[in-house]
């Protein structure tokens, strides 16, 4: 499996609230943790990094995942202890009250892809098409399920940004945990929304078509949403299944 991990402070936050990687556990296995702290509140940063530290902590200690229910059921428990580490830091320390974060953990099992997310992070899978797999925890998705608004319309709304569900603001929380089938031949982007509030889906295809290294492609992302404007931290992972390999992700 082919994988490439970009952070990058775009051109007017003053600091990189993002936080995240493409961590190995003592089986080799690769896990993707994307955090985009709580951008106008305090100590967004401190919230992804907290994330982003114990989930590798976590996946270091692990020795091996061998099926998608132990994969679902280790993200979901670590999913909430990641929750109380950040609420319990937010509710000691005065200046970090209200913080929090966005995550999307996956877990990379052969053919299929484990993922555990919050917020308005995203996954994309591309096979021949991309598509959008996990939901928006955010109040403009909320209005377009609804039917109130449209995904147009969506994509200016003045509280675009609004999230109904984050990381560490409640002592509980409950993340969407789903499996995916991917196959050779299929690449597979995680992103913030420093790169989705910017590049179109239909620019997102685009670039995932391209016969380029990952890098090469993670880069060209970045620069886009920095040339559209940067206004917000730019973070992604990308990640292919090349095509005739046999799936053993333990490397």
């Amino acid at each position: 499996m082919k994988q490439f991990f970009l952070t990058d402070q775009g051109k007017v936050r003053e600091q990189n609230e993002d936080a995240g990687g493409l961590f190995k556990n003592q089986a080799n296995q690769t896990l993707s943790v994307i955090a985009d702290g709580m951008g106008g509140h305090k100590a967004g940063d401190v919230a992804s990094e907290i994330v982003q530290s114990f989930f590798l902590a976590q996946w270091q200690e692990n020795e091996k995942i061998t099926s998608i229910e132990q994969a679902e059921e280790w993200l979901d428990a670590n999913i909430h202890l990641a929750n109380q580490k950040v609420y319990q830091h937010a509710e000691a320390n005065p200046e970090c009250k209200g913080m929090g974060t966005t995550v999307i953990a996956t877990i990379f099992l052969d053919d299929q892809i484990v993922v555990a997310h919050i917020g308005d992070s995203r996954c994309y899978l591309f096979n021949q098409h991309l598509e959008q797999i996990t939901e928006d925890h955010s109040l403009v998705n909320e209005l377009v399920r609804t039917g109130e608004i449209s995904k147009k319309q969506a994509d200016i709304h003045p509280q675009k940004n609004v999230l109904m569900k984050a990381l560490g603001t409640a002592e509980s929380i409950t993340p969407d945990v789903f499996t995916i089938q991917w196959q050779p031949g299929d690449r597979f982007l995680i992103c913030t929304d420093g790169l989705t509030d910017k590049v179109s889906d239909s620019e997102l295809e685009s670039f995932m078509t391209e016969e380029k290294s990952l890098q090469e492609i993670a880069e060209q992302l970045v620069n886009r949403a920095n040339e559209l404007g940067g206004e917000d931290n730019i973070t992604l992972a990308l990640l292919e299944y090349p095509a005739g390999e046999e799936g053993d992700f333990s490397c």
